[in-house]
């Protein structure tokens, strides 16, 4: 599985202007309480985030991921959610 093709896809709806994807995989190996699902970094910028809280927009992203988490393929995501205005200026 292309795990950045897989939430790229999930996350499409959100018709981000601008993602960055990071696989930080290889910097946890080994570390407790990891089952194998990976590590990631995600860097989103979408206007679908006018009017919502931060709080809300990594609620947003982790419920449309929210499989990929209780499937065990994702163990750990770092989410940087932004508006346009917020993100280029």
């Amino acid at each position: 599985m292309d795990m950045q093709k897989t939430i790229e896809a999930r996350l499409a709806e959100l018709n981000p202007i601008h993602f960055e994807y990071r696989d930080d995989s290889h910097l946890h190996a080994g570390h407790a309480g990891n089952t194998g699902g990976g590590h990631y970094a995600l860097l989103i910028v979408s206007e679908a985030f006018d009017g919502v809280s931060r709080l809300n927009r990594q609620r947003l992203i982790k419920d449309m991921l929210q499989d990929l988490f209780s499937d065990g393929l994702i163990h750990a995501l770092s989410i940087k959610a932004a508006t346009p205005e917020e993100y280029f200026h």
